[in-house]
């Protein structure tokens, strides 16, 4: 029995087919590199830094915000020594001081 001759490379559908799989994880390991790379080069910028503060806020002498939320008519600090300060946002006095306390077992 006389086998049939080998064709010559893959047909044209799958030829296409074949390139565009190729293309596509290029883009995907392109698009993994680039994701990890933003992520990389912003974490510790943003980890460094301290919150913003608005502009007619002073913090006391010595303390350093954590984080900043803001309210109606008030804005609320929250220091890296354990304490939420909450000021007056028309004058920016300072209207209340609470500790952050461990919750007890």
């Amino acid at each position: 029995m006389d086998q049939a001759p080998a064709p010559d490379g893959l047909p044209p559908s799958l030829r296409f087919l074949k390139g565009l799989v190729i293309t596509l994880t290029l883009t995907m390991i392109v698009g993994v590199i680039v994701v990890v790379a933003v992520i990389v080069t912003r974490m510790p910028q943003m980890m460094r830094s301290s919150a913003p503060l608005p502009a007619e806020i002073t913090l006391p002498a010595g303390v350093k915000a954590q984080a900043v939320t803001q309210g109606g008519d008030w804005y609320a600090i929250v220091t890296t020594d354990d304490r939420i300060l909450i000021f007056d946002r028309a004058s920016g006095d300072l209207r209340q001081e609470v500790k952050i306390s461990a919750p007890s077992r």
